[in-house]
């Protein structure tokens, strides 16, 4: 079963990869001067994500604690170091704090292991049916943040390389979850719990209030919007098609 287990997280680390790259690779000019657009339709799927863990974690304190840590850690501990990789002057005013995607996400796919160890331990079948679930969303949703981290202003080669060494947390809680399953699942509620508190500060605090003073036209206000909408649709359909069996 191990083997199975650490097959499919390393399956699933690769969406981080296979999702961004092929975006990029197809449509990296456009998306570079989309960019502000593009952070609005994250921010609308990592708001249908916070929605989800919240209800997943029975909107418990633990989504208090998530926010508020989220809130003052970042405030005390020196940003990541990046540098550009373009020319536009939007990067260099971005208010986007990459540090609380990163570590969120990384958090969150800690989870995701534990819930992998949980379904194999019932079934084969089951173990797949939640692998696929997963590498859907996190294709998804690793997209989304590298059009995040692209904002902050990271280079596309350390924002793809901080994707996956981020998706590489699945293997804490799939390897930790495989030999300590009952103390593991014991903290999976914590964890979700404090992801989506930690996600909602994403959204509310950095990603929407990044749109909101990019906008300049009435016509920019309907296309953020739009964008919103799509991101918290595409990920909803994903969820409905296949879900997340947490």
């Amino acid at each position: 079963m191990l083997a199975y287990i650490i097959l499919s997280s390393v399956g699933i680390m690769l969406a981080s990869l296979i999702g961004a790259i092929s975006v990029w690779n197809k449509l990296g000019t456009i998306i570079e001067k989309n960019l502000h657009y593009l952070v609005s339709f994250s921010a609308g799927v990592f708001l249908f994500i916070a929605y989800g863990l919240a209800h997943e974690a029975e909107w418990g304190v633990w989504i208090i604690v998530g926010a508020a840590a989220s809130l003052l850690l970042f405030k005390l501990l020196p940003d990541f170091h990046h540098h550009h990789d373009s020319e536009h002057d939007d990067h260099n005013h971005s208010n986007i704090d990459a540090r609380r995607v990163v570590v969120s996400d990384a958090i969150h796919n800690i989870g995701d292991g534990i819930l992998l160890v949980a379904a194999f331990s019932v079934n084969t079948a089951l173990g797949f049916a939640t692998t696929l679930s997963i590498f859907i969303h996190e294709i998804i949703q690793e997209i989304s943040e590298f059009f995040v981290l692209k904002q902050a202003g990271f280079a596309t080669k350390k924002a793809l390389m901080l994707n996956f060494i981020t998706s590489s947390t699945i293997l804490i809680g799939a390897i930790g979850g495989y030999f300590l399953l009952e103390k593991f699942e014991a903290i999976e509620l914590p964890l979700l719990g404090i992801t989506a508190g930690a996600f909602f500060v994403i959204v509310l605090h950095d990603l929407i209030p990044h749109s909101i003073k990019s906008i300049k036209t009435k016509k920019h206000v309907s296309q953020h919007v739009l964008w919103f909408a799509l991101g918290a649709i595409l990920i909803s359909i994903a969820s409905a098609i296949i879900p997340h069996l947490h």
